[in-house]
C-alpha cells in the first residue's frame, strides 16, 4: 500500500498550478474539484508513488522480504494513481455537497485513496489483488490508514504544505 499512500502528501508538496478542472464548474455551480486539484499536483504525486513503488521492489528483492506484497511496475502504477483519481472523486463530491476545500469529510477522507487504488487495480490487473491483499492486509490496511492520514496530515500542516492538519 505504500505506493497508494504515498501520492496525496506528494500531490499537496507538489501542487500548485494549473487546476485539473481549469476553473470549470459543474451543472450546480459549483467547481468541478477546486483550485487544490492540480496537474503539478497529480503528476508529482503519481511519480513519487511509482518512485516509493520501485524501491519497495528493490528492496523487497534485495533483502528477499516475503512478507511485503509482490509488487510489480503495473501494480505500483496503478497503486500510485488509482489513490489520487479516488482523491478527485472524492473531491468532486465533497463540491457536489457544498463542502469547501479542507474541509473535513469523515471516512472519505481517510479511506478515498484506497478505495480509488483498490478500485482501479480490480479493474486492470484483479489477480494483484487478489494474491496480494489477504484479509490480514485488509483488516491492516482498514486499521491503519486513519492513523497513517492522520500523522501524515498533521506534519504537512506544520511544515506548511497543507492548510489544515485533518
Amino acid at each position: 500500500m505504500i505506493p497508494a499512500y504515498v501520492p496525496n502528501s506528494a500531490a499537496a508538496l507538489f501542487g500548485g498550478g494549473t487546476p485539473i478542472d481549469l476553473g470549470r464548474t459543474f451543472s450546480d455551480g459549483r467547481r468541478v474539484f477546486g483550485d487544490g486539484k492540480t496537474y503539478r499536483g497529480f503528476l508529482g504525486g503519481v511519480l513519487c508513488g511509482i518512485l516509493v513503488g520501485l524501491v519497495e521492489i528493490w528492496v523487497a528483492s534485495s533483502f528477499n522480504l516475503t512478507a511485503l506484497p509482490h509488487q510489480t511496475f503495473l501494480s505500483v502504477t496503478l497503486l500510485s494513481t488509482g489513490a489520487l483519481l479516488g482523491d478527485l472523486v472524492k473531491s468532486f463530491l465533497k463540491r457536489r455537497l457544498g463542502k469547501g476545500r479542507g474541509e473535513s469529510w469523515f471516512l472519505a477522507d481517510q479511506y478515498d485513496l484506497v478505495i480509488g487504488s483498490f478500485l482501479l487495480i480490480l479493474l486492470i490487473y484483479p489477480q494483484w489483488l487478489f494474491e496480494n491483499i489477504t484479509l490480514p492486509i485488509a483488516v491492516w490496511i482498514i486499521v491503519m490508514t486513519p492513523l497513517l492520514h492522520r500523522v501524515v496530515n498533521i506534519i504537512g500542516y506544520y511544515i506548511g504544505v497543507k492548510e489544515v492538519p485533518w
